[in-house]
């Protein structure tokens, strides 16, 4: 079997079912002459950097709603900007995002550069994100590797070696396989046949178009590809947020610009530790004095640790904080939206 066939059977396959994308210009439409709007490509692929495509769509249609093209979101606030990230994660993208919606309004026209050399000079853009919107916005021969290309290739090629240390190669076999023939179509072949047939559980063998090819399947095991070394186990951390309220309104800070959550409004918290905190600890380190009482925890994970918030709530005022209703909530991000949810309905 030969690379050209394995490209031509899974070009086909995408040409009759390629996944309906609110950023993606189909394969017949493409065959009509549309162009894929490099802007939108972009968005949605770092969006899709740690979410899947059910989650990041409603952000994605509600960030090009509000901000059409690249110079409309480069000359809005950050606040505005980070509060419609919130709920999508990794906020050191949403800060990303706007450095290179920037630098493209300002050194570039408005207009994204159209070669993988070019984008990569961009702020915030790594070799895969430019490599993506090189290969689908303008049709460039590159090489566009995530999580689901390694996966098909590892199982193609039946790569021995476990991540991460097969990455090389892995992206040796996907490169192997690149061609100028329709090289935006093939990368997103690729994500498709990633996300929708050859799944990390549960691959649909009898419904993959390249089945033929497939080292994996013919070895009888195809769902043990990649190999993967043991996982470290996150440390856990311990934590206190607390919960001030007055009337319908909840205390919030703004965090530092640098770090985890930089720049994002938040509850105010204790440092968050290796230990856990007792309720006496939790009081003296509250933000402001008030008759703080212990209503719970929460529990939430992070890419690198995982993390308790004890929950100290209380009635009061104060200074210096940035007092916000409680409808107003929803911008927080997800571990400060849970302890709050979960505060407030707590009884004082």
């Amino acid at each position: 079997m030969t690379p050209e066939a394995l490209r031509s059977a899974l070009l086909a396959w995408y040409d009759v079912g390629a996944r309906d994308l609110a950023w993606r210009v189909g394969p017949s439409d493409g065959r009509g002459g549309v162009r894929a709007d490099p802007y939108r490509v972009w968005l949605s692929e770092v969006m899709l950097q740690q979410t899947t495509v059910p989650h990041a769509t409603p952000y994605f249609l509600k960030f090009t709603a509000r901000w059409p093209t690249v110079s409309d979101l480069a000359a809005e606030e950050d606040g505005e900007v980070m509060a419609a990230w919130a709920g999508l994660g990794y906020y050191a993208r949403a800060r990303n995002l706007l450095a290179c919606a920037r630098a493209v309004a300002r050194d570039h026209g408005g207009v994204f550069p159209d070669t993988e050399e070019g984008l990569r000079a961009l702020p915030g853009l790594g070799p895969y994100t430019a490599a993506a919107v090189a290969a689908i916005a303008f049709d460039r021969p590159t090489n566009v590797v995530d999580g689901n290309v390694e996966r098909v290739m590892a199982r193609l090629f039946a790569v021995e070696t476990p991540l991460p240390d097969a990455k090389p190669e892995l992206k040796r076999l996907a490169e192997a396989l690149v061609r100028d023939e329709r090289p935006g179509d093939w990368a997103q072949a690729l994500m498709d046949l990633g996300a929708t047939v050859c799944r990390p559980k549960g691959p649909l063998c009898d419904r993959c178009p390249v089945a033929a090819f497939c080292a994996g399947l013919a070895g009888g095991a195809p769902e043990t590809y990649p190999r993967r070394t043991a996982k470290a186990v996150r440390p856990h951390r311990h934590g206190v947020a607390y919960i001030l309220t007055r009337g319908n309104e909840v205390a919030l800070v703004r965090r530092p610009p640098k770090g985890l959550l930089g720049g994002m409004l938040a509850l105010p918290t204790s440092d968050w530790r290796g230990v856990g905190w007792s309720d006496e600890e939790a009081r003296h380190a509250a933000p402001v004095g008030a008759d703080w009482r212990p209503v719970g925890e929460v529990e939430h994970g992070f890419t690198h640790f995982t993390l308790t918030l004890r929950l100290m709530r209380a009635e009061g005022d104060a200074e210096g904080l940035i007092w916000t209703p409680r409808s107003g909530l929803d911008a927080l991000p997800s571990v400060f939206l849970k302890a709050a949810r979960a505060g407030l309905n707590s009884l004082l």
